[in-house]
């Protein structure tokens, strides 16, 4: 019994010893020719270059086929129309007197060039079809609301030129209604009217300004004609080349040559007359 058990043992001894050198020698083989497909292969590809190219075709075909796709864009939903709306323009394509009075107005108040360009060019066009100066057109928008075309004042001055809606309301139905006093074209054709009209009244400039800041009938205007013209001339200086600070040393002195409004020393002049202001330019300014 037990010598039969040796004998089976060393039987099954002997036949995975064989089973190994049988594996071996096949994956011994298999690389062997796996190293020769490889020579013969590479051979093939620098012997054949067309070989090499139509199999890197198909290999970038076979990799692009695999990739993931790539995740959609997030693309904001726009207009294509929206350049219409838009108040700008370059400043590079205005007259060299306009392009210096914008560029000067953005440093000083803090305002795209390319927006301020398209009030400046309307300034230009206004005032020479109304025989206004320009830069008076302008320096009231300065003083009234430092280039902010939404600027609304607590007695209801709206826009660019502060223009009070509720008494000239009718001014802007020919643009579509009163919200148009926010389009900043708008406010301004609609301020230069009611400014044109001012002057008529008064017979005079500095009157005109006094009755466009409703204080005609005030002993006073705090100070508000001053500053406006003070800033026209500063912009026409700066259109005929004149290098200036943006803010002049001699503002403040000017500011204090007009004595202050009852009550309201510190606020701007503009503010100072506004708030009595309605009744005096409904008055003088209704038929």
């Amino acid at each position: 019994m037990k010598q039969a058990l040796a004998a089976t043992a060393r039987g099954l001894r002997t036949a995975l010893s064989d089973v190994a050198d049988g594996f071996f020698e096949i994956t011994h083989n298999g690389f062997a020719l796996l190293g020769l497909a490889l020579v013969f292969a590479t051979l093939a590809l620098v012997a054949r270059p067309d070989l090499r190219h139509t199999g890197e075709v198909e290999l970038r075909s076979w990799l692009e086929s695999r990739r993931p796709p790539a995740p959609a864009p997030l693309v904001p939903d726009l207009e294509p129309t929206a350049i219409d709306r838009t108040t700008a323009a370059s400043p590079d394509d205005l007259p060299k007197q306009q392009a210096a009075v914008a560029y000067w107005l953005s440093k000083k108040y803090r305002v795209a060039a390319e927006p301020l360009s398209v009030l400046v060019s309307e300034a230009y066009n206004l005032g020479k079809r109304n025989k206004l100066d320009p830069t008076l057109i302008l320096a009231i928008m300065a003083v009234e609301s430092s280039f902010n075309p939404f600027a609304q004042s607590n007695v209801g001055a709206q826009g660019l030129m502060q223009v009070m809606t509720r008494v000239h309301g009718d001014k802007y139905e020919g643009a579509g209604g009163t919200l148009t006093a926010f389009d900043p074209v708008t406010n301004m054709r609609v301020g230069v009217k009611v400014l044109q009209e001012c002057i008529e009244r008064a017979g005079s400039l500095e009157g005109g300004l006094r009755f466009y800041v409703g204080a005609a009938n005030l002993a006073n205007d705090g100070g508000y004609t001053a500053k406006v013209m003070a800033e026209r001339d500063r912009l026409s200086q700066v259109a005929h080349g004149r290098v200036l600070p943006l803010f002049a040393p001699t503002l403040r002195a000017e500011r204090s040559t007009a004595p202050p409004a009852p009550d309201a020393a510190d606020a701007p002049a503009a503010a100072q007359a506004k708030p009595e202001s309605t009744p005096q330019k409904v008055a003088l300014l209704s038929p």
